[in-house]
């Protein structure tokens, strides 16, 4: 059984976010949890947020309320770049900077280990 959650259009780069999925991926969703809110860094709060979402999601649908949410693990946990908002800054002697203010899409998909074996018999057929 597996959940996604996504957000989308997050005002942090895709750059700053890779770390923080590193650390919880393929790790059980209490214990990333865990090391997300002790972390002081902005993209620690948004993947745990995140998280969370994607657990509820998994608990909102029929076979997922059967799951002890103690067993589930992050399976799969990625960002994507988003749009980029260019500004304009004025510098000296007439020229003008572009400054990019760049967004990101990040996801998550929580499951049972169950599934996880699942997928590793399936790759390596």
């Amino acid at each position: 059984m597996k959940a996604r959650a996504v957000n989308k259009y997050i005002r942090h780069s895709a750059k700053k976010m890779k770390p923080m999925l590193d650390m919880v991926r393929g790790k059980q969703v209490n214990s990333a949890l865990n090391m997300l809110s002790l972390m002081p860094k902005k993209s620690a709060k948004i993947v745990e947020l995140t998280t969370r979402s994607a657990v509820s999601n998994l608990r909102n649908t029929e076979e997922g309320a059967k799951v002890n949410p103690d067993e589930l693990i992050i399976t799969e946990a990625f960002v994507n770049q988003g749009p980029v908002m260019k500004r304009i800054r004025p510098r000296s002697m007439g020229r003008a900077y572009m400054i990019r203010k760049r967004t990101c899409h990040l996801t998550i998909v929580v499951g049972t280990p169950a599934d996880e074996v699942k997928n590793d018999t399936k790759d390596k057929e």
